[in-house]
């Protein structure tokens, strides 16, 4: 058989297993076991015990079970209630008012969680109650929650930029650096079309509150300031320099203990529920980054990501040529997999073409997180739409379509991203200088 017919018949069977019901991490490794011992002549129990001892004992993964461990005990602490008492006085008189606290407590859980799925289930939690009972538009609930819930995966800490960092050999520190800017400039966009809907459809935003007096708005931010000092330790400590990616994570791990103890929500069932559910999570994520590493060892006996990268050469396309055909891989690919598991599958095969190219790693792995992003809100693999599915109770198709608005200003996100590469890189260049 020839490469191409090796590489089809895998994919092929890649997607059987997938849609089997398989864990992701057990069909990464049934392909490589195929792969290997049908069409190599290496040896497959060393290449197998090699590839997952070297992708699981190295340094770089150490950061991840710490940030998760953080995002589960902030999960169950009173975060969420703080961030909307601190948030909710600012807003009731911008144009879309309270719809703006979902995706400004997306975006600061998200810098303290850096789950895309524990940011949905938290805010929508608290906000999917209080925003119907005001009488806010339902589409648009769900809508700002599906897509402001993505920030998970891009502002610092980040999981998957973690487990990106590891696949493509890059430094944690200056990636969680360069999605700051991106992850802002998100926060913007969604609250830019918020507010704009809101100005084109007066009669579906509900009245304004009452004003606040001041005071009163300064007392209730009060409340905001353990998240926000827990952030900048975080983050402030990477990119000074204080600390490495390792070292933050054990920070924010204590510093949400100290917050949960505050709010009186620290108990030894809460405390063993987090560890338990950190434990799981960074387990699994573990897991798929094993098989992924004996996949990508096995398409390298095979041949098949050179003769793909030589391929994809021979067709001549620019580089923003490339670009679209790879955002709609990713997104292809993101209607199956999981964000993760989309990183750690394509990895292996895109990098080597992307580095022909003269892409930048750094700036593309900022593009990629983007790009998954918005495969978290597309049928019929989108975690943050299974999420608010069990929230609201509404059909996957309605929260899908709710989600549409939100899709498009990921693209948007995406563009300008491709057209100013600076967005990504400005920060990471400044760090290193």
């Amino acid at each position: 058989m020839s490469t191409v017919e090796v590489g089809l018949l895998l994919v092929f069977v890649l997607f059987l297993l997938l849609g089997s019901g398989i864990w992701v991490a057990l069909s990464l490794l049934g392909v490589g076991l195929i792969a290997m011992m049908a069409f190599t002549p290496a040896p497959t129990g060393l290449a197998l015990g090699t590839s997952f001892w070297g992708s699981i004992s190295t340094w770089s993964l150490a950061p991840l079970p710490l940030f998760v461990w953080m995002g589960e005990i902030l999960y169950r602490s009173r975060l969420s209630e703080d961030m909307y008492g601190g948030l909710a006085p600012w807003l009731g008189n911008v144009p879309g008012r309270l719809l703006h606290v979902n995706v400004l407590g997306c975006g600061v859980f998200a810098a303290v969680s850096g789950s895309s799925a524990a940011t949905v289930a938290t805010i929508g939690r608290m906000s999917i109650p209080e925003l119907q009972a005001r009488g806010y538009d339902q589409r648009m609930i769900i809508g700002t929650l599906a897509g402001s819930g993505t920030l998970g995966l891009l502002i610092p800490p980040s999981i998957i930029l973690i487990v990106y960092g590891v696949s493509a050999e890059l430094s944690i520190a200056r990636l969680f650096v360069a999605g700051i800017l991106p992850g802002l400039m998100l926060v913007v966009l969604f609250m830019g079309y918020v507010a704009l809907w809101s100005l084109l459809n007066p009669g579906r935003t509900p009245p304004a509150d009452p004003p606040v007096p001041w005071l009163a708005r300064l007392r209730s931010s009060g409340r905001l300031i353990p998240v926000v000092l827990l952030v900048v330790c975080v983050i402030g400590s990477i990119y000074v320099g204080v600390a490495t990616p390792t070292e933050a994570a054990a920070y924010g791990v204590a510093g949400a203990l100290i917050l949960s103890a505050a709010t009186g929500t620290l108990s030894w069932r809460v405390f063993i529920d987090g560890l338990l559910g950190a434990t799981r999570t960074a387990c699994m994520i573990v897991f798929i980054l094993a098989g992924a590493a004996f996949l990508t060892t096995a398409m390298g006996y095979t041949g098949i990501p050179r003769a793909l990268a030589e391929w994809i050469s021979a067709m001549g396309l620019s580089h923003y040529a490339l670009l679209v055909a790879l955002t709609l891989f990713f997104i292809v690919m993101g209607c199956f997999l999981d964000g993760i598991s989309v990183v750690v599958l394509t990895t292996s095969v895109v990098l080597p073409m992307v580095q022909a190219a003269g892409i930048d790693l750094l700036w593309f792995g900022i593009y990629l997180v983007i790009v998954v992003e918005m495969s978290q809100i597309t049928p019929p693999v989108g975690f943050n739409l299974f999420v608010l599915q069990g929230l609201t109770g509404r059909n996957i198709f309605q929260i899908a379509g709710a989600s549409i608005p939100f899709f498009l200003v990921l693209l948007l996100a995406v563009i300008l991203v491709v057209a100013f590469p600076g967005i990504a890189t400005w920060l990471p260049q400044r760090m290193s200088g």
